[in-house]
Parts: structure tokens; sequence; C-alpha cells
């Protein structure tokens, strides 16, 4: 007989996305963003950017060898993360600072806790952290080769002198200011997330519950909520950070509350603390809350009626 009885385990619905299908849209969602960056800030912007990935792919190769797993470098989460990592990192960045970036975000953060699916928080973000710490000056320096304008000058919108009043909408849009490559040209971004949704690699749901929160506390607050929006890394983190399949909630609820919990982060750090941008530090807080998040949103399981407190109290008796 051709035609056998193949006896699998649940669940029997599969998909024909995989996980190098789904980290190769993320890269077409990205290229728009890499393309506008080399626009604004030159060439040094692809070198970057061909260093961070490079890096991340040869980090994650040579540890998977010297550790004697399958190297899984064909599934593109390296390139992907390469490429995050350079879009928050300033156009003048030093090469070998972010190849440092590198081997924190694949060798640290995603390696050493058994590789991609048990990584404790999105390895980018904690890269962009760990840089920002250890090479304050040079994340901080914000410049554009091509025009010659120094950093002082080429400050983020967010951290301009009188803020609010220091761009247009269409100036944000674009991206012809100040800030890392990932920061600046808004349309593009949104452009890549709006290809993700649409592709259903990503679901809307915590990025647009993440924008909203946002926007609704920026009004309640007496801020802009178009320029809040616009400015920092938010529309990069809603869209290609806070949704990573890993460290993000698996059901509806989860995702909701993460995104409310990521615009309340986001904004009380904008707004009352010392730091300009609250997006990197959001995200990695809510990653570390993403198990709890799990547990108290997890769906019963299918034919099994919830036992009541007080059939359990007579069942312990």
């Amino acid at each position: 007989m051709d035609n056998k009885l193949i006896v699998t385990a649940a669940p029997h619905i599969t998909s024909a996305d995989s996980t190098s299908k789904i980290m190769q849209h993320v890269c077409i969602a990205l290229v728009p963003t890499l393309i506008a960056s080399v626009i604004i800030f030159g060439i040094s912007a692809l070198i970057l950017t061909v260093a961070t990935v490079a890096a991340c792919v040869i980090f994650e190769y040579g540890y998977c060898k010297l550790m004697g797993r399958e190297v899984p470098i064909g599934d593109f989460s390296a390139v992907v993360t390469g490429m995050l990592l350079a879009f928050n990192l300033p156009a003048g960045m030093p090469v070998w600072q972010a190849i440092v970036g590198a081997f924190i975000a694949i060798v640290v953060v995603k390696q050493l806790f058994g590789g991609l699916g048990y990584n404790f928080a999105n390895p980018a973000i904690v890269a962009r952290i760990a840089l920002a710490v250890g090479f304050t000056g040079q994340m901080t320096s914000y410049f554009y080769p091509d025009n010659g304008i120094d950093a002082l000058s080429a400050a983020t919108p967010l951290g301009a002198v009188g803020a609010e009043n220091a761009g247009s909408y269409v100036t944000l849009l674009l991206g012809n200011h100040g800030g890392v490559l990932g920061e600046t040209c808004a349309i593009t971004i949104l452009l890549g997330g709006i290809y993700l949704i649409v592709t259903k690699v990503i679901s809307p749901v915590i990025p647009v519950t993440y924008l909203g929160t946002v926007a609704v506390l920026s009004l309640l607050f007496g801020h802009d909520p178009i320029y809040q929006l616009l400015s920092g890394g938010l529309m990069l983190g809603a869209f290609f950070m806070a949704t990573d399949y890993v460290t993000s909630p698996t059901t509806n609820k989860g995702k909701l509350i993460f995104g409310l919990g990521l615009g309340l982060i986001t904004c009380m750090i904008r707004f009352l603390g010392t730091m300009n941008e609250g997006v990197s530090f959001a995200i990695l807080l809510m990653n570390l809350l993403v198990p709890y998040i799990e547990i108290l949103t997890r769906q019963d399981r299918l034919g099994i009626a919830k036992v009541k407190k007080s059939e359990k109290e007579v069942a312990a008796k």
C-alpha cells in the first residue's frame, strides 16, 4: 500500500512558515530603513550594519562549533539580530565597539542560555543597553557624516532643547535629524511594520497597544502624542523588537498586557525620569515579566474544566 497511516503526536495542524522564512520576512521589512539610513548618514551606516550582521553570524557559528551544537545560522535569526543591533547604534559608532555588542547579543544573551527559543530577553536590546553603559560617549554622539554636522548640533529630537518644538512632523517622518540608524526615518519603520502585519509575521496587538498607550499617556501628561510616537526608538521597538516571538507573550490577553506595560514604562521614563528615551528599558523589563504574564493569561486545556476552590478543598480532605 502506498498510502500508510502515519501516527504522530498532537497537534496535527502544521504551517508552511518556518523560522528561516519568518526571519527573511523581517530582513525584508528592515531593508527600507537600511536604505534610508545610508541616504541620511552615508556609507558608514552600511558598513556598521554589515559589520554587526557578519559578527553575529560568525559568533553564532563559532560558538556552536566550539560547543559541538548544530549550527543554526541558516535560520537567519543571527542576521536579524545583527540588523537590529546596527539600527540601535549611531552611525559614528566605532566598528570594534559594535562587534562587542554583537558578542553580547549572540554569545552572552542568546547562546549561553541555550540558543534561539531560550533567551530571556531580546538580544539586540540587551546589547544596546550594555553598550550604552560601557561606551556612553560613543552611543550618544549623533552626527551626519555627509554634511559635517557635529554631534552636539545633531542631538536626537527627544534630547533637543525645546524638545517638541525642535522639528516638524515631516522631519520626523523622513528622518533628517540626529539619532541611531533605526530611530530616524519613522515612515520606513512604519512601512516595514505594516509589511510584517500584512504577511502575518507579527500580530498587530502588541504594536497597536504599545503605540496607543503612549499616545493616550502623552495626552494625559500634556505632551504632543504624534511627536512622541515619531521620536526615538518607539516605532522600531514596537514593530520589530517587542514582537520577538521568544520574548513576548503568546496569548492575545498576554500581548495586550505586554503592550500596556511597555507603553506605561516608556512614558514614565520619558516624562518622569532623567533619560530622554525609555523604549529599550521598557522592553527589557517587560521581557523579564513574560513568564508571569504567560502563567496569568494561559488558556484552559481543551475539554478540561477548571476545578473550583471548594472542590479542591474537599479533595484535599
